[in-house]
């Protein structure tokens, strides 16, 4: 079939690696790496050792051992989904600069999935008792710690879990993490918030009719449905549809071996199971994507029944925590063309041009910026700004509107904004009376200041980076490797501001001992009734943190 625009998404995630390999965006790592103390330290110097985003890479880790000496088969890969917006790109099968457009198009002109019965995801399936034996069930794969120092355990994090409302049929792909507990057990978390996941959503009708909600787990797959997974689609529209639509074509689906859902017939690897929707288990520490390190959480438990994969299947993962991250670029591109045309399409908002969500550190929701054509009235500009702030409970805190010759990307070009376009006590309204200063005469009048008192007011989790230890040995991999010079920029590393507890550093430090089921053990016998996921475990439990140790 004809792809959009007549260029062609790869078909499977294998396509796209060969395509990166064959553009010198994939750099193969052949010695030995440790997935749960080194691996994704070693990525992260790309994104805080001063590379520009255009110089990162797909790593591809060939020779993946674990802390109790465990060989892995199977390599592993980080950055193939979103390392740079080349490579994110290069998963649509687009330039860069037609990513907003594909991605308004596709979910306008969704395609429907085709079914087939034989599917490369079902060439190895493992289900039943060998599941529960030692390194037959989910040990089996080479899954890494993100956040090593702090984490809990290894997690799945590149996934697209499917889901099904009971009540319509309609399919869900949300990307949710899952950690690790037992050979057949994980941990999954899924966002209870105003705007948060709709296999949430899924998991509340299952609950209303006592029944356990099935759940398949994708590691890896077409690129184009891998992006569908973090946007917030409608949840009427059937996201392999949406995908559909971004390759251009129908994408292949077959039936799970053990739960009654269809899956991506060309996936890598596929996790089945059952979540519990009466029994909630603590979940965390976690580096999640906000930035700082998600504590413990009571979240939802899932019993795996089978593990299916693809013969030379590829195990990938993807970088979060601080932005900016892969988890920020995965995000980035569909929710400023779905803020965009919200502001443009339905809000008719006059002279708007573009919208940009800040990435470094505030992970895009926090802080917007609104690009106007000079000359745009100011009703419209305010109207732009209130439509922007209101239209994701998630989304919008800040949000700046400037004119269409500032760079929205270099914030020294916002400050310049700030410092000679704004009167703030019209257009922030904070304190009066200050002399306008030397300036330009153009527009001259009154100026003011505004005051912001941007400390620290209160203990927070760690800054959600591996600790120190696990950077400063990655570097030493790094610079032995010769992948090019850092220039490093604080934050480089995790570090504890406040709000920590011993009990969580005696998890990470299990974790990276490869003890992490000795972690699940725990956190099994911990499992609690009557509770909403995402009930923070303290609030139970009453644990305190490291501050009143």
């Amino acid at each position: 079939m004809t792809a959009v625009k007549g260029r062609s998404a790869p078909a499977d995630f294998q396509e796209h690696l060969a395509n990166l390999e064959a553009r010198g965006l994939l750099l193969r790592i052949d010695r030995p790496i440790n997935k749960d103390t080194e691996l994704h330290p070693l990525m992260r110097w790309q994104f805080v050792g001063g590379y520009p985003e255009s110089e990162r890479k797909a790593f591809l880790f060939t020779n993946v051992v674990g802390s109790k000496g465990e060989k892995y088969d199977m390599p592993v890969v980080c950055g193939a989904l979103a390392a740079s917006d080349e490579i994110y790109a290069a998963g649509m099968g687009v330039p860069v600069e037609e990513l907003g457009e594909i991605w308004m198009h596709a979910i306008e002109n969704p395609i429907p999935p085709e079914y087939i019965e034989v599917a490369p995801c079902h060439d190895v399936v493992i289900t039943g008792d060998e599941l529960k034996q030692p390194g037959k069930g989910l040990s089996r794969l080479p899954v890494p710690i993100s956040t090593p120092g702090y984490d809990a355990a290894p997690y799945l994090t590149a996934t697209c879990c499917v889901t099904k409302d009971p009540e319509t049929g309609v399919r869900n792909m949300g990307t949710y993490r899952a950690g690790l507990k037992a050979e057949d057990r994980l941990g999954v978390r899924m966002a209870a918030r105003l705007g948060g996941a709709g296999g949430y959503l899924h998991w509340l009708k299952y609950q209303k009719l006592g029944l356990p909600m099935p759940v398949a787990i994708v590691v890896g797959c077409a690129p184009v449905v891998m992006f569908t997974g973090p946007q917030k689609l409608s949840t009427s529209q059937d996201e392999m549809a949406v995908a559909g639509g971004l390759a251009g074509r129908a994408l292949r689906v077959t039936k799970c071996k053990t739960v009654d859902l269809e899956i991506p017939a060309d996936a890598e690897i596929v996790v089945e199971g059952y979540i519990d929707t009466q029994m909630l288990e603590p979940e965390g520490p976690f580096g999640e994507s906000h930035g700082h390190v998600a504590l413990e959480d009571f979240n939802m438990s899932m019993v795996v029944t089978a593990i299916t994969h693809k013969k030379n299947a590829v195990y990938t993962t993807i970088l979060s925590e601080v932005t900016p991250s892969e988890s920020s670029i995965l995000k980035k591109s569909a929710y400023e063309a779905l803020y965009f045309a919200h502001l443009k399409n339905h809000l008719e908002i006059r002279g708007i041009k573009k919208v940009v969500m800040h990435e470094p550190l505030t992970n895009l929701r926090k802080v917007l910026f609104l690009q106007f054509a000079h000359g745009a009235p100011q009703t419209e500009v305010w109207r732009g700004l209130q439509g922007a702030a209101s239209l994701q409970a998630q989304c919008g805190k800040v949000v700046i509107a400037v004119s269409e010759d500032i760079d929205m990307q270099n914030t020294d070009a916002i400050f310049w904004s700030l410092a000679y376009r704004a009167n703030p006590i019209e257009d922030v309204l904070i304190v009066p009376h200050r002399s306008g200063g030397h300036g330009p005469k153009s527009g001259a009048g009154g100026d003011s200041t505004l005051l912001m008192d941007l400390t620290l007011k209160h203990s927070m989790p760690p800054l959600a980076l591996p600790a120190k230890p696990f950077m400063e040995n990655a570097r030493k991999i790094w610079e032995e490797l010769n992948l090019g010079r850092l220039s490093v920029k604080a934050p480089w590393h995790g570090y504890d501001l406040g709000d920590w507890s011993p009990d969580w550093d005696a998890f990470a430090e299990a974790a990276t001992k490869g003890d992490w089921a000795a972690n699940g053990a725990n956190t099994y016998g911990r499992r609690r009734a009557g509770l909403k996921p995402e009930t923070p475990v303290r609030n139970v439990e009453g644990k305190q943190s490291k501050e009143s140790h």
